[in-house]
């Protein structure tokens, strides 16, 4: 018989080392219920092959995961030249297979240099990108004929951490939205001989990027052992993921207005997007700040 979880009112944010094999999604469920979190949600999905950071955010830091799409991120990548597969990476299919040239430390520098900056980049097909409603993925699986989507994408750099004959060592660094199946597709068809990802891991995504990663391993460890006030001390407070933000203080006044959703002046607060926190430091939400000091309320969180 199964045991009926009692979830529980619970918030802040986890940085979950997720492991290979697993969705995000599936990582994510399981974290949840680890924790008995009523709401749970995460900040962008890692391909199940990928392993690393994965922020989870539990109760009202779910109202923040979507700003947090957009932070830039740093990846190692494990590219193997010479075999195309299906999706990209590891997991897919084989597609073809071609001879490695020799490459040099040049070559290899040229080849990557067309994929950094901004660039028009084609999403792999088996990708959750959806089209008429639909996850590329699943249509891919169908047998279906899909042309995948281009889009733009930054990638600040391209670093090479170990260049072997057959195999690469990469670190990304890159904002929303990129591929590093992609890049690992495009490096490899400029070299002539194919290539794919055979590991990828995922380092820090802004603004989390000093603090440790927790894996499922201790959270079950700890969730076996009845430690849910350890596994507690493990999440960071919503306001962690507002680090990249400006910040507005209000007095008790000011927060009651800002709380109803009445609309503030101050000319010395800085404008745009801004984290707004109320007497003793207490965090209240999100407001936008316009040229004349004028705050609006974007978001309140029930904290």
């Amino acid at each position: 018989m199964t045991t009926r979880i009692s979830f529980r009112r619970l918030d802040g944010i986890l940085l979950l080392d997720k492991p290979t094999g697993m969705s995000s999604n599936a990582a994510l469920q399981i974290a949840r219920r680890l924790y008995r979190a009523e709401k749970g949600g995460h900040t962008g999905s890692l391909d199940p092959l990928a392993t690393g950071l994965l922020p989870l955010c539990f109760g009202e830091a779910t109202k923040i995961a979507g700003l947090l799409l957009g932070a830039a991120k740093a990846y190692d990548a494990e590219v193997v030249l010479g075999q195309t597969t299906d999706t990209d990476d590891a997991d897919g299919v084989v597609l073809r297979e071609r001879a490695v040239p020799a490459i040099s430390a040049d070559t290899l520098a040229a080849a990557l240099a067309p994929l950094q900056g901004h660039i028009l980049q084609r999403a792999p097909i088996y990708s959750a990108l959806k089209q008429g409603g639909e996850p590329l993925y699943a249509k891919a699986r169908r047998g279906d004929a899909i042309e995948a989507p281009q889009r733009q994408v930054h990638v600040h750099a391209i670093d090479v951490l170990d260049q072997q004959p057959t195999r690469l060592s990469l670190r990304v660094t890159c904002g929303s939205g990129t591929y590093i199946r992609s890049l690992a597709r495009d490096l490899g068809e400029t070299l002539g001989c194919g290539a794919h990802i055979a590991g990828l891991r995922r380092l820090w995504v802004d603004p989390f990027g000093g603090a440790p990663m927790v894996s499922l391993e201790t959270l079950r460890e700890l969730a076996g052992q009845g430690e849910e006030a350890a596994m507690d001390a493990l999440l960071l407070p919503l306001d962690a993921g507002l680090a990249h933000y400006p910040q507005v203080q209000l007095d008790a006044e000011q927060t009651r207005r800002f709380c109803l959703g009445q609309r503030l002046r101050d000319a010395g607060w800085p404008q745009g997007v801004v984290a707004v926190y109320g007497p003793e430091r207490a965090l209240q939400g999100l407001g936008q700040v316009d040229p004349t000091g004028r705050l609006a309320p974007q978001r309140r969180f029930n904290l």
